[in-house]
């Protein structure tokens, strides 16, 4: 399969291992410095472009895409909230194709399935509150992360009492603190830290007056994350429309 990288940093070179492992041949890598690459007839080649940039940068390099006929992975989270309806309708009405995600580890698909089921689970205990932590590295410029979104999302849509989710404390690379504790009941709250390198833990708690439950999901490198972007770019080559994680792992 030819594939097409999008951003060359650290996961953007991971990626290249990976796909190059897997007997992938990468035709084009486009970062800051060579967007005029677009349009060449190495770009359009490519059977898949693997996108992992910055939000401000992510919904460009996709329309870039687009306009090339290439299918996209785009792990760039950040961006999808604002114009996620245009890309959904740009797959189902103009033939593109896109698979979006938030995180594209193996660990951190089963551990949605399992925090759905959590989720649905403990709509019939009201007496437990739910509250998500997400920690990352200090270079990761969004917070919450686009996982803790998901994941809050998810309880949102299983349980009856929560409405919808608010950032809640947030722990600065730095050490500041901004925001805080207090949320509304029909909220589930999300609390971020920035610390290190670290690739990425979540934990959902819930929590009671006689006791507590917690799952957590904590990555030991990007490379679960590197090596199910290009799963999901082997599934896209073969798919068409707007796809999803839940496209290619279906728990």
């Amino acid at each position: 399969m030819n594939i097409a990288l999008i951003g060359h940093g650290k996961m953007g070179r991971m990626i290249e291992e990976i796909a190059r492992q897997r007997g992938h041949e990468i035709v084009s890598i486009i970062d800051v410095d060579n967007r005029a690459d677009f349009d060449t007839d190495a770009f359009r080649s490519a059977d898949v472009a693997i996108e992992f940039t910055v939000p401000q940068a992510a919904y460009d390099n996709v329309c870039a895409a687009f306009r090339q006929g290439v299918k996209v992975v785009s792990g760039s989270t950040g961006w999808i909230a604002q114009h996620g309806e245009e890309m959904r309708q740009r797959c189902w009405n103009d033939g593109q194709t896109l698979l979006w995600s938030s995180n594209f580890s193996v660990g951190v698909a089963i551990f949605r399935a399992l925090n759905r089921k959590l989720a649905l689970m403990m709509n019939n205990f009201p007496q437990y509150d739910v509250t998500l932590q997400e920690t990352h590295h200090v270079h990761k410029l969004d917070a919450p992360s686009g996982t803790a979104i998901t994941l809050a999302e998810q309880i949102v849509g299983a349980l009856d009492r929560k409405e919808g989710w608010q950032s809640g404390l947030y722990r600065r690379a730095d050490g500041g603190l901004e925001g805080g504790t207090a949320c509304p009941a029909d909220k589930v709250r999300v609390d971020a830290v920035r610390s290190g390198e670290v690739p990425g833990i979540h934990t959902i708690t819930y929590d009671s007056p006689e006791d507590c439950i917690s799952i957590t999901h904590s990555a030991h490198s990007r490379r679960g994350f590197a090596l199910g972007a290009v799963l999901a770019a082997e599934y896209v080559a073969q798919h068409q429309g707007w796809l999803t994680i839940d496209d290619l792992f279906d728990f």
